[in-house]
């Protein structure tokens, strides 16, 4: 795909998520440049995510959709499948990704992920453990976290 092809698409994506935002997600470009945007996603209810607001890089390849895009967190956050460098262990970023799937379905997948992790697929093997085997030690650092650093 050339690059303004590309720019079509990635404007058809914008124009996408601003009309029908996912709920409790966010994101477009910064400044004039379309493929590099920030995003936010507001922890959901009843997760020890809730009342944080947590910060996403968003980098597109100039081969979007045909590769996916590059995704990380900026904001730290206290979860077994994001490192301390923000990176996201997510299949449809990875080998599960399709042109199909759309920036707001990715954002909806990572919200959901911080309710439901899989400490199958860890980045953070040592959350993993403590997520499998003492739930409410786990609870209380990803609240202690999103409180320190996405309040």
């Amino acid at each position: 795909m050339d690059q303004s092809r590309t720019l079509k698409h990635l404007e058809k994506k914008l124009k996408d998520i601003s009309t029908d935002p996912p709920p409790l997600c966010s994101a477009g470009p910064v400044g004039e440049d379309m493929f590099s945007w920030k995003g936010a996603i507001t922890g959901p209810e009843d997760s020890p995510y809730e009342g944080g607001v947590f910060s996403l890089n968003i980098h597109f390849p100039r081969d979007y959709p045909f590769r996916y895009p590059s995704i990380y967190f900026t904001t730290r956050i206290y979860h077994p499948n994001i490192s301390r460098q923000g990176s996201i262990s997510l299949d449809i970023l990875g080998s599960e990704w399709s042109p199909a799937v759309s920036i707001s379905k990715v954002l909806i997948s990572i919200s959901s992920m911080l309710c439901n992790p899989n400490p199958a697929d860890p980045l953070v093997p040592s959350i993993a453990r403590m997520y499998l085997k003492d739930r409410d030690t786990y609870n209380t650092m990803a609240r202690a976290w999103t409180r320190k650093y996405a309040m």
